[in-house]
């Protein structure tokens, strides 16, 4: 995806929301958020979704996600005190893997912040490689609900 196309995402591009609060401790030594932060906000709300929504039991599901890829382009910076509100999207769903975007944006502020994701592959816990008939239907379905309209879907 183009960097300008992204740098235009708006809130409306999303389906499911997350709040949260910066921390003193967040801030780099530039007085900004710390690119690691980022990667934390980012698995928080792909995680709480996850449980909330596809049945996903961190300690106990037959079938976990791996981190195969991440990125994230920062547009504009944040910094102690701010609140944010993460968006998240499903651009591609395949037999065992989703890709997510995350969309970052402040409190007050209508431009999106950074725009990141990673790619998820579901595989068996004790495996550690994907099932044949890909992941959990109750998962499918709950990542179906955030693919975004010329996003890619895929059973194969």
């Amino acid at each position: 995806m183009a960097l300008a196309e992204l740098k235009l995402r708006q809130r409306s591009d999303y389906g499911f929301f997350l709040d949260c609060c910066t921390r003193w401790n967040d801030n780099d030594m530039y007085g900004h958020v710390n690119n690691s932060i980022y990667y934390f906000l980012f698995d928080s709300i792909v995680n709480t979704y996850l449980i909330q929504h596809c049945g996903l039991q961190p300690l106990t599901s037959a079938q976990i996600g791996l981190v195969v890829h991440s990125h994230c382009n920062y547009f504009s910076p944040v910094s102690f005190p701010a609140t944010l509100k993460l968006g998240l999207r499903t651009n591609r769903l395949g037999t065992s893997s989703v890709e997510y975007e995350i969309g970052v944006f402040e409190r007050g502020c209508p431009e999106v912040k950074a725009v990141g994701g990673f790619v998820h592959v579901f595989v068996a816990r004790e495996a550690g490689r994907p099932v044949k008939q890909g992941m959990p239907l109750e998962m499918r379905e709950g990542l179906e609900k955030l693919l975004q309209r010329g996003s890619i879907s895929s059973k194969l």
